[in-house]
């Protein structure tokens, strides 16, 4: 039983990340420097959003090109492999060195990959954050309307 409220009340803490709520005039400082707070924390997120965002595109374009690189250089190599087979033993080392920039290639084509799995991740977060931010902000104002004060008084 006591496991079972204790699981109740951390579930409850965990879904609401502000439990403040604002009810008499009296409020009104605290309910001031709360919303100062988030509208701070809203143009920091917004910020750090559009400079994941712009990341995420250059993640994108390095992505593509390393891509496109390691399948160039795999086919190069496929070509210098048919033509080593049965020629001299200068063209076989030719294309074990193409063969190994396929390889260096296609690493690098991985971790542009994960590079856009990370930075699509952070833009995801962020935007999940921003959201939050924005609707304890919409909170905040209903509060203040609900307290008679200006919304635009900071």
């Amino acid at each position: 039983m006591i496991t079972l409220c204790l699981t109740a009340f951390i579930l409850s803490a965990g879904s609401s990340i502000y439990a403040q709520t604002y009810k008499t005039i009296a409020d009104s400082a605290a309910l001031n420097a709360e919303y100062l707070k988030v509208n701070n924390d809203i143009t920091s997120l917004t910020a750090s959003l559009e400079k994941a965002k712009s990341d995420q595109d250059k993640e994108a374009k390095r992505a593509a090109n390393a891509t496109a690189d390691a399948q160039s250089t795999a086919d190069k190599t496929s070509d210098k492999a048919d033509n080593a087979n049965g020629s001299s033993v200068k063209d076989a080392k030719r294309a074990k060195r193409q063969a190994r920039r396929s390889v260096k290639d296609a690493k690098q084509a991985r971790h542009a990959e994960s590079n856009l799995d990370d930075a699509n991740k952070k833009v995801e977060k962020l935007t999940s954050q921003l959201q939050k931010k924005q609707d304890r902000l919409k909170e905040l104002d209903n509060m203040r309307v609900s307290l008679g004060m200006n919304a635009n008084n900071h």
